[in-house]
């Protein structure tokens, strides 16, 4: 199955909460399918659907044990804290030290409809947070102090990282 193009930042898509979604059919599993493939294809991680322009409540997700997907996640509890160098498809070439939750738990729904409960540490829940963050409109631009904020920005005018296909940098994947 075709993927589809990741919406870069600047795209006024990434800036809007996802609604949530109401059927689940085969449309959906289409939708899923592609976006599987579009992950896949970025070396990413992580994808939710307002990066490819969709705008509704469901990422997929790979962290090395097979594509998952979550409809409708939300995050129910979260515990500690950790700083972590974060990367993003829509957000090409630049990483930053992000300070977010050490463990969440978050429930969802399968394509079947079954709700999860999951329990995630570290990567797996940094991960989670990141793509939930997509689905209410955050970028991780936005978790930034505003001077580092600022640097960023114009780091990526300078670079013109609004144009470049998203690739892992040095190996590391994006969510």
């Amino acid at each position: 199955m075709p993927g589809y193009t990741i919406r870069l930042f600047g795209d006024p898509v990434l800036k809007q909460r996802a609604r949530e979604v109401e059927e689940l059919d085969e449309g959906l599993v289409r939708l899923v399918d592609a976006m599987y493939t579009t992950m896949y294809d970025a070396s990413g991680v992580g994808l939710a659907a307002p990066q490819v322009g969709v705008q509704r409540r469901i990422f997929t997700y790979d962290v090395g044990e097979g594509p998952e997907v979550l409809v409708n996640p939300e995050i129910v509890e979260t515990a500690g804290e950790w700083t972590f160098e974060e990367g993003c498809l829509s957000i090409p070439g630049l990483s930053f030290e992000i300070v977010r939750p050490n463990a969440v738990t978050l429930r969802g729904l399968d394509l079947d409809g079954n709700e999860r409960t999951i329990e995630a540490d570290e990567y797996l829940a940094r991960v989670f947070q990141h793509e939930l963050d997509h689905l209410d409109g955050i970028l991780m631009l936005d978790r930034l102090e505003p001077d580092v904020r600022k640097q960023a920005l114009r780091a990526m005018r300078e670079r013109d990282l609004l144009t470049v296909p998203a690739a892992p940098r040095n190996g590391k994947p994006r969510l």
